[in-house]
């Protein structure tokens, strides 16, 4: 026997369909109207059969009567079969008929989506998963405008631990085109699930990255990995340009700008960087915080400007053992900037406004020229060896100028409490300076407002570096460095 529902063959005596769950019936019921119509036409068929019987008792009683009688009796009796041939086929035909209209309403309500869906939850409440599936496979052929069958086959598909398969149906629910918004984001919500439970994060990338939707794709964007962004289109420029990269996301840009490909090994890109004359290729690729990787950008720029030339400095490396001036020139339209730690300067290390005196010590100075276009020029390092034979050490110059400044009334005491106010000053060794052939260390005044923070003041003092005679720092008519007594 085959199933009704499928055609799927079916074992002798099976009620149930094991390939779609229908439910077999051996016989239909009729409907009542049906049933009405069969019982009327079996009471006239009975009133006929009771009637042919009086008539054939009326012929046998009457036997004397002429032919003529009998011939007549003979006709209607014809007749009568005739009636009862026809009343037959009715009845047959009704039975038939009602028969089918009964198993097509039978058939319907078996094959309807209602009953298939509902017959599935049945079947998944008692664990029977595969038998769920089969209905709703019959229930989404009659009818696949209901992104809810597809939500339930996923769900019974994970519960018999084929993730593939719950992946393939969330996947309908996306690429049918006709299902609505919050189906579609109730889909990529489940599919990223079971792709962030099994930890396969490359194919969440891929997912959203072939989602149209951007609403969709900011609800997850921290699983997503896009290419990193150039803030300025490969070419030339004549202008030095701050490359920014930007990512959209959580994680770490890397970049080359050697031409190899970048990796979690390359630098991390943490400000712009500034393009220079000359020319460049900047590959980048960006990492999010899950270890997806984005394609690698690669573009090229030509910067066509002109290099300053790098800066003159007057004095040469070498050991003094008297303070000098170190003065600095450039061409026109360049500023200097500088460094005493060995470090590369830029525009933010310290602007060269006039000689600088040479430090105490071993100092290692760079400077650089730096355009109006931002071009750097190549550093001019000297090193410096400044050594003071039989001078007084910058600790002592400075205890000895607090000293003086007490015994001269301008400080209270040695903690720097300045008479009837509260005001902390205190005092820092700066530098060295040369003044009529007299060696001076310089000394800093610094406020104290209590918070700890310093701020200098517009004092500047001078303790000789070998009998630590105390100054005020002052300058003549011509702009030079005098010592004024204190």
């Amino acid at each position: 026997m085959k199933c009704p529902n499928c055609s799927s063959e079916m074992k002798e005596g099976q009620l149930i369909c094991e390939a779609c769950g229908n439910e077999i019936r051996i016989v239909p019921d009729f409907e009542p109207e049906i049933e009405n119509s069969i019982t009327e036409t079996l009471s006239t068929l009975a009133a006929l059969q009771d009637e042919e019987t009086t008539d054939g008792e009326s012929l046998k009683d009457n036997s004397s009567s002429d032919s003529n009688d009998h011939k007549a009796a003979e006709k209607k009796k014809i007749e009568q079969s005739r009636r009862m041939g026809t009343l037959i086929g009715i009845i047959i035909a009704v039975v038939l008929i009602g028969g089918l209209f009964s198993y097509m309403i039978y058939s319907y309500h078996v094959g309807s989506v209602s009953y298939q869906v509902d017959k599935a939850q049945k079947y998944a409440m008692q664990g029977k998963y595969e038998q769920a599936i089969a209905c709703l496979d019959a229930a989404y052929e009659r009818d696949d405008t209901q992104s809810q069958i597809l939500f339930l086959k996923a769900d019974y598909f994970y519960l018999l631990f084929d993730n593939e398969s719950a992946l393939n149906e969330l996947r309908k629910v996306i690429d049918k085109g006709t299902y609505s918004y919050e189906a579609v984001e109730e889909a990529y919500d489940k599919m990223i699930a079971i792709y962030s439970k099994e930890e396969r994060y490359e194919d969440i990338n891929k997912l959203l990255l072939s989602c149209d939707d951007e609403n969709i794709v900011n609800i997850f964007q921290g699983y997503l990995a896009k290419a990193p962004e150039f803030s300025y289109e490969e070419g030339t420029y004549d202008e030095v340009i701050p490359l920014k990269l930007s990512s959209n996301t959580a994680g770490t840009i890397y970049y080359t700008s050697d031409g190899s490909m970048p990796d979690e090994n390359s630098k991390v890109y943490t400000a712009p960087l500034f393009l220079e004359s000359g020319d460049y290729t900047i590959k980048a690729v960006f990492i999010n915080n899950y270890g997806i990787k984005s394609e690698v950008v690669s573009k090229s720029y030509h910067i066509n400007i002109e290099i300053p030339v790098s800066p003159e400095v007057d004095l040469y490396s070498g050991e003094y053992d008297k303070p000098m001036l170190v003065t600095v020139t450039s061409q026109a339209g360049c500023d200097i900037y500088y460094t005493t730690d060995g470090t590369e300067p830029t525009k933010d290390s310290v602007l060269y406004t006039g000689p600088i005196p040479m430090p105490l010590g071993t100092t290692n100075f760079k400077f650089v020229c730096i355009s109006e276009e931002g071009v750097a020029s190549e550093a001019t390092a000297r090193t410096y060896v400044l050594e003071l034979e039989g001078a007084v050490s910058t600790d002592e110059a400075v205890d000895e100028l607090i000293n003086k400044l007490v015994e001269a009334g301008y400080l209270e005491n040695r903690q720097g409490k300045v008479p009837q106010q509260n005001v902390i000053y205190t005092y820092q060794f700066s530098s060295v300076v040369g003044i009529n052939d007299e060696v001076y260390f310089t000394v800093n005044e610094y406020f104290d407002d209590g918070t700890g923070i310093l701020s200098r003041t517009d004092k500047v003092f001078l303790v000789q570096a070998y009998n630590k005679t105390v100054a005020k720092l002052g300058y003549d008519e011509n702009g030079n460095f005098v010592a004024l007594p204190i």
